[in-house]
Protein backbone atom coordinates (compact mmCIF):
# COMPACT_ATOMS: atom_id res chain seq x y z
CA UNK A 1 0.00 0.00 0.00
CA UNK A 2 2.80 2.43 0.89
CA UNK A 3 4.43 1.78 -2.49
CA UNK A 4 1.26 3.01 -4.25
CA UNK A 5 1.37 6.24 -2.25
CA UNK A 6 5.04 6.80 -3.13
CA UNK A 7 4.39 6.74 -6.87
CA UNK A 8 3.06 9.76 -8.80
CA UNK A 9 -0.68 9.44 -9.30
CA UNK A 10 -2.15 9.89 -12.76
CA UNK A 11 -4.19 13.00 -13.50
CA UNK A 12 -7.46 11.06 -13.67
CA UNK A 13 -7.12 10.09 -9.99
CA UNK A 14 -5.35 13.11 -8.48
CA UNK A 15 -7.42 15.69 -10.39
CA UNK A 16 -10.84 14.48 -9.24
CA UNK A 17 -9.58 14.10 -5.67
CA UNK A 18 -8.46 17.73 -5.69
CA UNK A 19 -11.69 18.74 -7.38
CA UNK A 20 -13.76 17.00 -4.70
CA UNK A 21 -12.46 19.46 -2.12
CA UNK A 22 -14.75 22.11 -3.63
CA UNK A 23 -18.08 20.37 -2.96
CA UNK A 24 -16.77 19.00 0.34
CA UNK A 25 -15.94 22.49 1.61
CA UNK A 26 -19.21 23.91 0.31
CA UNK A 27 -21.36 21.11 1.74
CA UNK A 28 -19.57 20.76 5.08
CA UNK A 29 -19.18 24.42 5.96
CA UNK A 30 -20.12 26.75 3.12
CA UNK A 31 -16.42 27.58 2.73
CA UNK A 32 -14.43 28.60 -0.36
CA UNK A 33 -11.22 26.86 -1.35
CA UNK A 34 -8.12 29.02 -1.62
CA UNK A 35 -4.69 29.20 -0.08
CA UNK A 36 -3.28 32.68 -0.72
CA UNK A 37 -5.64 34.43 1.70
CA UNK A 38 -4.12 32.49 4.60
CA UNK A 39 -1.09 34.84 4.63
CA UNK A 40 -3.47 37.74 5.26
CA UNK A 41 -5.09 35.78 8.12
CA UNK A 42 -1.68 35.05 9.66
CA UNK A 43 -0.67 38.71 9.43
CA UNK A 44 -3.98 39.84 10.93
CA UNK A 45 -3.53 37.41 13.81
CA UNK A 46 0.15 38.08 14.52
CA UNK A 47 0.76 41.72 13.66
CA UNK A 48 -1.26 44.15 15.74
CA UNK A 49 -1.45 47.35 13.74
CA UNK A 50 -3.79 50.01 12.49
CA UNK A 51 -3.64 48.85 8.90
CA UNK A 52 -7.23 48.62 7.67
CA UNK A 53 -6.41 45.62 5.41
CA UNK A 54 -5.70 43.55 8.54
CA UNK A 55 -8.62 44.82 10.62
CA UNK A 56 -11.25 42.10 10.29
CA UNK A 57 -12.40 39.07 12.25
CA UNK A 58 -9.68 36.65 11.14
CA UNK A 59 -10.93 34.06 13.65
CA UNK A 60 -13.82 33.28 11.30
CA UNK A 61 -11.20 32.03 8.84
CA UNK A 62 -9.34 29.89 11.38
CA UNK A 63 -10.37 26.77 9.47
CA UNK A 64 -8.28 28.03 6.53
CA UNK A 65 -5.18 28.29 8.72
CA UNK A 66 -5.70 24.70 9.91
CA UNK A 67 -6.14 23.62 6.29
CA UNK A 68 -2.83 25.26 5.32
CA UNK A 69 -1.14 23.79 8.41
CA UNK A 70 -2.39 20.37 7.28
CA UNK A 71 -0.86 20.93 3.84
CA UNK A 72 2.46 21.90 5.45
CA UNK A 73 2.47 18.91 7.81
CA UNK A 74 1.44 16.59 4.98
CA UNK A 75 4.35 17.87 2.91
CA UNK A 76 6.79 17.36 5.78
CA UNK A 77 5.52 13.84 6.47
CA UNK A 78 5.60 12.94 2.78
CA UNK A 79 9.12 14.31 2.33
CA UNK A 80 10.38 12.26 5.28
CA UNK A 81 8.42 9.01 5.06
CA UNK A 82 7.18 8.69 1.49
CA UNK A 83 10.19 9.89 -0.47
CA UNK A 84 10.97 7.98 -3.63
CA UNK A 85 14.72 7.22 -3.57
CA UNK A 86 14.97 7.13 -7.36
CA UNK A 87 15.83 10.07 -9.56
CA UNK A 88 12.96 12.36 -10.51
CA UNK A 89 11.59 11.40 -13.94
CA UNK A 90 12.27 14.16 -16.44
CA UNK A 91 11.55 14.06 -20.17
CA UNK A 92 14.81 13.35 -22.06
CA UNK A 93 14.27 16.33 -24.38
CA UNK A 94 13.86 18.62 -21.37
CA UNK A 95 16.95 17.09 -19.74
CA UNK A 96 19.08 17.90 -22.77
CA UNK A 97 17.71 21.46 -22.94
CA UNK A 98 18.32 22.06 -19.23
CA UNK A 99 21.83 20.60 -19.53
CA UNK A 100 22.71 23.51 -21.82
CA UNK A 101 21.99 25.79 -18.82
CA UNK A 102 24.05 23.65 -16.43
CA UNK A 103 21.11 21.92 -14.75
CA UNK A 104 21.87 18.22 -14.43
CA UNK A 105 20.96 17.19 -10.87
CA UNK A 106 17.44 15.74 -10.59
CA UNK A 107 17.86 14.16 -7.17
CA UNK A 108 15.42 16.63 -5.61
CA UNK A 109 12.05 18.09 -6.60
CA UNK A 110 13.74 21.29 -7.75
CA UNK A 111 17.12 21.50 -9.46
CA UNK A 112 19.83 21.87 -6.84
CA UNK A 113 21.85 24.09 -9.18
CA UNK A 114 19.06 26.71 -9.01
CA UNK A 115 17.51 26.37 -5.59
CA UNK A 116 20.18 26.49 -2.92
CA UNK A 117 21.27 29.08 -0.41
CA UNK A 118 24.50 29.94 -2.23
CA UNK A 119 22.71 30.70 -5.51
CA UNK A 120 20.54 33.25 -3.70
CA UNK A 121 23.54 35.58 -3.80
CA UNK A 122 23.97 35.31 -7.55
CA UNK A 123 22.06 37.41 -10.07
CA UNK A 124 20.31 34.36 -11.53
CA UNK A 125 19.33 32.99 -8.10
CA UNK A 126 18.15 36.40 -6.87
CA UNK A 127 15.95 36.86 -9.94
CA UNK A 128 14.46 33.38 -9.71
CA UNK A 129 13.90 33.22 -5.94
CA UNK A 130 13.40 36.78 -4.71
CA UNK A 131 12.04 38.63 -7.74
CA UNK A 132 10.03 35.58 -8.81
CA UNK A 133 8.61 35.13 -5.31
CA UNK A 134 7.65 38.80 -5.14
CA UNK A 135 5.94 38.65 -8.54
CA UNK A 136 3.99 35.53 -7.57
CA UNK A 137 2.86 37.15 -4.32
CA UNK A 138 1.99 40.45 -5.98
CA UNK A 139 0.16 38.72 -8.82
CA UNK A 140 -1.83 36.62 -6.40
CA UNK A 141 -3.07 39.68 -4.53
CA UNK A 142 -3.63 41.65 -7.74
CA UNK A 143 -5.68 38.80 -9.24
CA UNK A 144 -7.71 38.46 -6.05
CA UNK A 145 -6.52 34.92 -5.39
CA UNK A 146 -4.20 32.14 -6.38
CA UNK A 147 -4.48 29.41 -8.98
CA UNK A 148 -6.19 27.04 -6.58
CA UNK A 149 -8.80 29.62 -5.62
CA UNK A 150 -9.55 30.71 -9.17
CA UNK A 151 -8.94 27.57 -11.24
CA UNK A 152 -10.46 25.07 -8.82
CA UNK A 153 -13.05 26.99 -6.81
CA UNK A 154 -13.88 29.93 -9.08
CA UNK A 155 -14.27 27.93 -12.29
CA UNK A 156 -16.43 25.32 -10.57
CA UNK A 157 -18.72 28.16 -9.45
CA UNK A 158 -18.77 29.55 -13.02
CA UNK A 159 -17.23 32.87 -11.99
CA UNK A 160 -16.23 35.03 -14.97
CA UNK A 161 -13.30 36.76 -13.13
CA UNK A 162 -11.88 33.34 -12.29
CA UNK A 163 -11.96 32.31 -15.93
CA UNK A 164 -10.08 35.47 -16.90
CA UNK A 165 -7.58 34.99 -14.06
CA UNK A 166 -7.00 31.34 -14.98
CA UNK A 167 -6.41 32.21 -18.64
CA UNK A 168 -3.92 34.89 -17.54
CA UNK A 169 -2.19 32.43 -15.16
CA UNK A 170 -1.81 29.92 -17.98
CA UNK A 171 -0.61 32.51 -20.51
CA UNK A 172 1.88 33.87 -17.97
CA UNK A 173 3.12 30.36 -17.23
CA UNK A 174 3.64 29.55 -20.90
CA UNK A 175 5.41 32.89 -21.46
CA UNK A 176 7.62 32.36 -18.42
CA UNK A 177 8.56 28.76 -19.23
CA UNK A 178 9.20 29.30 -22.93
CA UNK A 179 10.52 32.87 -23.24
CA UNK A 180 11.60 34.48 -19.95
CA UNK A 181 13.08 31.52 -18.06
CA UNK A 182 15.53 30.57 -20.86
CA UNK A 183 16.77 34.17 -20.83
CA UNK A 184 17.25 34.10 -17.04
CA UNK A 185 18.93 30.68 -17.13
CA UNK A 186 21.42 31.88 -19.74
CA UNK A 187 22.67 34.66 -17.42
Amino acid sequence: MVEIIKEPWPWYIAGPLIGLTVPALLILGNKSFGISSSLRHICAACIPSNISFFKYDWKKELWNLFFVLGILLGGIIASQLLINPGEISVNPALKSELATYGITDYSNLVPVQLMNFASLFTLKGFIIMVVGGFLVGFGTRYAGGCTSGHAIMGLSNLQWPSLIATICFMAGGFLMANVILPIILSI
